[in-house]
């Protein structure tokens, strides 16, 4: 038996689930303390036909990470399943935050692509702040917690050494 956790409405509401493969493409699936038999078949990539109990469902999976949406007839349904250590992982990271200034640096010799905000500008943690391009790729730089920008450092098309200072926000 195999439980994990999916994540609804952006996170705000979790629902326990245990999984158990019986034969190749059939499961118990036990949720909200009912167990459902499912037959799954993988027709491509991201659609599945499904026979849950007596009930069948297409459905278009549109995967990213662990996050994936779900459509199912007319209506989609954002969803995210974790096992249970990684749903450990996130809660024992959620409990940490970065205080003080915090300075973003350069993560390799590159080019400003872009420059997202300007001094006094307020940001909330992960908000997008410079895109670094690097050998044809981009980084996106984003703001390690809530604050304010109170330093910008670079310009966009300026070309900076790794670790050179960018960006500060309090």
């Amino acid at each position: 038996m195999s439980r994990y956790v999916a994540l609804l409405d952006g996170g705000r509401r979790e629902e326990p689930i245990e999984v158990r493969q019986t034969a190749p493409g059939q499961f118990e699936v036990r949720l909200r303390g009912r167990v459902h038999v499912v037959d799954a078949f993988r027709h491509d990539y991201g659609t599945l036909s499904l026979i849950v109990d007596t009930a069948s469902y297409t459905a278009m999976l549109d995967e990213r990470d662990a996050h994936v949406r779900v459509r199912v007839r007319d209506s989609v349904y954002p969803i995210e399943i974790l096992d249970e250590k990684k749903l450990r992982m996130r809660r024992a990271a959620g409990g940490f935050t970065v205080e003080g200034r915090q300075t973003l640096a350069a993560p390799m010799p590159g080019r400003i692509a872009k420059v997202q905000v300007k001094v006094g500008d307020a940001v909330r943690e992960g908000q997008a702040l410079l895109v670094v391009e690097a050998m044809k790729m981009e980084n996106e730089l984003r703001s390690p917690k809530g604050g304010r920008v109170v330093e910008v450092l670079v310009t966009e098309g300026q070309v900076v050494e790794g670790n050179a200072k960018l960006c500060v926000v309090e």
